[in-house]
């Protein structure tokens, strides 16, 4: 037998080793063994392991949640409370995973400008009630690694010249040259404050209130390692590194995935994939489709990206009718290389990210979905571009108002043609993601944006718990049918094999119209042809044009409907869907 002793020995020199690698590259000026051992020791009471078999990490009856911990509220209970009562009564056989969008206390940006990230904000709950959560799902939490709130102890300490802290934050001149800075806010960049060295100018790339991070320091790097241990001693086993992206800083250049950030990313690989085996890590970057695809790495950065351009191309294919946009980005798109996936995801706390359609629809189509969502009550942010101007940055609107109709106005298909896009983002490569508010067909929350003046509070609302439940008990409410149709489908994917995240992909090329893919299964046993009319009208599907086998038995797992003559031409009503399966 092998000398088990010896084998894990080998297994944590390869480790120290990996370590010194990204810690040398990071801080060549620095002793990188001695910061390996750093690192070594955040994590020493947990032992190294190998990680687990690729097939183990998701399969098809993966589906996420994502929502803030007080999307659901009443006076009788704290939020985290309530939302495992909606999970355990509503959810259960449903979803797999639960992204808990920040939770820490926060002083604005709806918890993305963290006070203290290794506390629960007593307002939703404690510690206890979230490691309740991952104890029934894969709990996902986010890491926002980029910055933090100007009311945390760090950035006190920074203004008071002390430790840790006093060497934290990122300081410029307002002289030097940054007009490359690519920037998602239209803010200025700088924030001018009194320290106790003197006027300082901080870098602040979203907000005056969150102040970004200076990794040049490994201090930096140390504190959200030991951010990391804690949250996986309290059960987070999927980490989303929001705004990875703009971590790392050099004047001069666009300060967008630079090489340092991308081994920030393999470095967190590294310690997470060692000793906590199992443990996903998500990236959001919401740029450019092919600076994204850049976070899967050598297959040592990111298990998961977002699939940031389907929510925007998708909606314009419902609201224009045409699909070629989409198909042509759809075959474009790679396999996700072995051991990574996708996450899709059609909505989220954020808008519609317009930045991931660049170089995918024009100016004129992308104006064109800006004046449809606005007569539909969306609202509009923009971000400021290197040549001093202006850019839609995304569309603040709820997904199910965005579709309320196409760019010719409002009509009756509000339903089906949401039905439609959350159907399409069952059946694709990937992991499915439903923002909460996209399963309760929640539409635009304008009476918060008149109280915060933020556009995204548009699609932050906030339900009440009972009356909640009487709106999903009600057949006839929109919210019930929506909620228990998805839900519906959500749990028919789990029972098909050709849905898992990695199984095979392939376009169809039918109609214009209609936007049609093919899935098959890894033993190559079952097939499915989704097929969607994305339009207003009916549309003709000629069942031969599928070439399905002629062995098989034929029929659409949404309505169970059978194909006895696969010569037969289908008439399909306005954003119908259909899972054409053999199985």
């Amino acid at each position: 037998m092998p000398d088990v002793d010896s084998a894990s020995d080998k297994d944590d020199l390869a480790v120290r080793s990996q370590l010194c690698q990204h810690l040398a590259f990071l801080y060549p000026e620095a002793n990188a063994e001695l910061l390996a051992d750093e690192v070594i020791s955040i994590f020493d009471d947990l032992k190294q392991q190998r990680p687990l078999p690729l097939h183990q990490l998701w399969s098809e009856k993966d589906c996420m949640l994502i929502t803030y911990g007080d999307s659901i509220v009443d006076d009788n209970s704290v939020p985290l409370e309530i939302l495992q009562q909606f999970l355990h009564g509503h959810l259960n056989d449903s979803v797999s995973a639960v992204h808990v969008l920040p939770f820490c206390p926060f002083s604005s940006d709806d918890g993305f400008a963290v006070i203290d990230y290794t506390k629960v904000n007593a307002k939703l709950g404690q510690w206890s009630q979230i490691s309740e959560i991952s104890d029934q799902y894969r709990l996902m939490a986010d890491i926002v690694i980029n910055h933090v709130s100007s009311k945390s102890q760090w950035f006190r300490n920074y203004c008071k010249g002390v430790e840790p802290g006093a060497s934290y934050f990122i300081e410029a001149k307002v002289g030097d040259d940054l007009s490359a800075v690519v920037r998602p806010r239209a803010t200025p960049l700088l924030r001018p404050t009194e320290t106790a060295n003197g006027m300082k100018h901080v870098w602040c790339t979203f907000s005056h209130d969150q102040i970004d991070l200076n990794f040049r320091n490994p201090k930096v790097l140390m504190e959200f390692l030991r951010i990391i241990r804690v949250y996986l001693q309290r059960g987070v086993s999927i980490f989303r590194l929001d705004a990875v992206g703009f971590l790392w800083k050099e004047p001069g250049t666009n300060c967008m995935h630079l090489p340092q950030t991308h081994e920030v990313v393999k470095l967190i690989r590294t310690v997470t994939d060692s000793f906590a085996p199992g443990t996903l890590l998500i990236t959001e970057t919401n740029v450019p489709n092919h600076e994204n695809l850049t976070y899967f790495g050598n297959r040592n950065e990111a298990h998961v990206i977002y699939n940031f351009s389907l929510a925007p191309l998708l909606v314009h294919a419902l609201l224009t009718g045409k699909t070629e946009y989409l198909k042509r980005w759809m075959m474009s798109m790679p396999p996700a290389p072995v051991g990574c996936t996708y996450l899709n995801f059609t909505a989220s706390h954020d808008g519609i990210g317009m930045r991931p359609a660049e170089g995918l629809l024009s100016d004129e189509e992308q104006f064109e979905m800006v004046e449809t969502v606005s007569r539909f009550g969306g609202k509009i942010s923009t971000r400021r571009t290197a040549d001093g101007g202006q850019r839609v940055y995304e569309l603040n609107v709820a997904l199910f108002d965005a579709l309320r109709g196409t760019v010719g106005g409002e009509d009756q298909w509000q339903v089906e043609r949401f039905l439609c896009s959350q159907t399409v983002m069952l059946g694709l490569e990937g992991i499915p993601a439903f923002y909460i508010h996209s399963l309760l067909a929640t539409p635009n929350d304008q009476q918060g944006v008149a109280a915060t003046e933020h556009n995204r509070s548009i699609n932050r609302h906030k339900w009440n718990w009972p009356e909640l439940k009487e709106l999903l008990g009600d057949d006839q409410s929109v919210h019930s049918q929506v909620f228990h149709e998805l839900t519906r489908r959500m749990q028919l994917r789990r029972s098909h094999a050709p849905f898992h995240p990695n199984a095979t992909q392939f376009t169809l090329q039918l109609s214009d119209g209609v936007f049609a893919f093919w899935r098959q299964s890894s033993d190559r046993s079952q097939s499915i042809f989704c097929v969607h009319n994305m339009t207003d009208t009916t549309q003709e599907l000629r069942l031969s044009d599928l070439n399905l086998i002629a062995n098989d038995s034929w029929y659409d797992a949404i309505s169970e409907c059978r194909f006895d003559d696969q010569t037969a031409v289908l008439e399909m009503t306005p954003y119908q869907s259909l899972w054409i399966t053999n199985r």
